[in-house]
């Protein structure tokens, strides 16, 4: 219920120098001031100042806090909001939430700061949705992109386009139900040109769902190829430290290695395989196997062979394994006399980008993070993380289905049936746009947006 009043620790629980205890709703003041002793009493502070005092139980003072104060509408939940800085530990910070609850508060539900927030119409959906999105960016980039949707401009797109949409609904619904009023006719070109404008925009938004994904989840790269060709040595100089242990005996990588670094503001999960070849150790044959699946679940595959050798027959087993990825296909050990030819690796894999490098002292490996970059399809798409992004599955399903039911309204038209038809397929798509802002949204879908956030958010 919106009417309660709420409260949670907004910060995250370990030794800190500060520690936050939030307080939303009517009753947020009065509840703060039941634990608060200060020279005045926070509901004669002003709204935006930040006072300092105890918080009390009885005769016990549990910390000295700072305490900010803030009045609806402009809060965070554009509701009353107290926030109590306390000391960071574990200890300090339960004992005041304890209190806070005692005096009248419910402990918060996941995100329900933010759900107030949108309820109260301070932010919409999308909005709402970035908040969550900032919080587990692991990127620059990814950090921009959030911030972009959380002024808006996610909403900037989506709200001029659903209301020419409802526009045209309503002049067809007018001029279908008043045909005898002053009305101005239809014009059928007019129409369609407006609803194909809607479209393209719509359409080019949706273009960007690839890379929205890719921002919010990041890409996967497997490692693979048989052993002793480097791989591991690869993976250290990707991370710039020695995450992987190298040695000369082959099959020393026996599971899966998995780290993420950032790619130009991508999150790329590197993935160190066993060596791939067959044998009839127990232990690296399931290592092997894990090496397969991961090629499976890959969305690029790293390709790596000994240059200062002649192809081998796993070489070419493993070519077979990956022919259907996205490969970048590495030349490793260029420190060394290189006897692979350019037509061995042709035959080899004729769809893959050869780079040649020394994993062992770091040859090359800025061009062949730029082949990466290329092989991944991001390059000027994502420039400066101010661009529109979908970055979140049930936007991009919002914008098809919108795009659908536009396509729907179409061929309605085309084929001469009664105008108020293709105002049921434009109904539809400006319902599925309004999902995304929240203007459309069922309840439940609301539910599990908010319930994916922490509890204090």
């Amino acid at each position: 219920m919106v009417e309660d009043t709420i409260a949670a620790i907004s910060t995250a629980l370990g030794e800190g120098g500060i520690a936050i205890v939030r307080i939303s709703g009517a009753e947020a003041i009065a509840i703060a001031d039941r634990v608060y002793r200060g020279r005045r009493p926070l509901g004669e502070i002003a709204a935006g100042r930040i006072v300092y005092g105890e918080i009390a139980a009885g005769g016990e003072i549990i910390d000295e806090v700072l305490v900010s104060v803030f009045r609806k509408p402009h809060s965070y939940t554009a509701e009353d909001v107290v926030e109590i800085n306390c000391h960071g530990g574990v200890a300090a910070v339960r004992r005041v939430l304890d209190l806070v609850l005692e005096s009248g508060a419910r402990l918060a539900e996941p995100g329900e700061f933010t759900k107030r927030a949108f309820l109260n119409g301070r932010l919409d959906l999308s909005q709402a949705e970035a908040v969550i999105d900032i919080i587990r960016a692991r990127t620059e980039l990814g950090r921009k992109t959030a911030v972009s949707q959380l002024t808006g401009r996610m909403s900037d797109r989506i709200r001029p386009a659903r209301s020419r949409l409802i526009d045209a609904i309503a002049h067809i619904e007018a001029a279908v139900d008043y045909p005898d009023e002053d009305i101005d006719v239809l014009d059928e070109q007019e129409l369609v040109e407006g609803i194909d404008e809607v479209r393209r925009q719509l359409g080019n938004v949706l273009a960007t769902a690839d890379a929205g994904r890719i921002l919010r989840e990041g890409v996967a790269a497997a490692i693979v190829g048989r052993p002793n060709v480097g791989k591991s040595s690869l993976l250290n100089r990707l991370l710039r430290e020695n995450r992987a242990l190298v040695t000369e005996i082959p099959g020393t990588t026996r599971d899966l290695i998995e780290e993420t670094m950032n790619l130009r503001g991508i999150p790329l999960r590197i993935v160190d395989t066993a060596g791939i070849r067959h044998t009839d150790d127990l232990v690296e044959r399931l290592g092997v196997a894990r090496a397969k699946e991961s090629i499976a679940e890959a969305d690029v595959v790293l390709f790596v062979i000994d240059g200062s050798m002649e192809l081998e027959q796993e070489d070419r087993e493993i070519a077979q394994l990956v022919k259907t990825h996205r490969v970048l296909g590495i030349v490793n050990k260029a420190d060394r006399d290189l006897v692979v030819r350019e037509s061995d690796l042709n035959h080899l894999l004729p769809q893959a980008k050869w780079i040649t490098v020394s994993a062992s002292e770091g040859t090359n490996l800025d061009e062949m993070e730029e082949q990466l970059w290329q092989l991944i399809g991001l390059s000027g798409t994502l420039a400066t993380g101010d661009e529109v992004v979908l970055t979140r599955e049930r936007h991009r399903r919002a914008v098809g289905a919108a795009i659908s039911s536009l396509d729907d309204a179409l061929r309605v038209i085309a084929s001469d049936l009664p105008y108020d038809l293709a105002s049921i397929d434009l109904q539809q798509a400006a319902d599925h746009l309004g999902e995304i802002t929240g203007e459309t949204v069922k309840e439940d879908v609301i539910d599990r947006i908010f319930e994916r956030f922490c509890i204090g958010k």
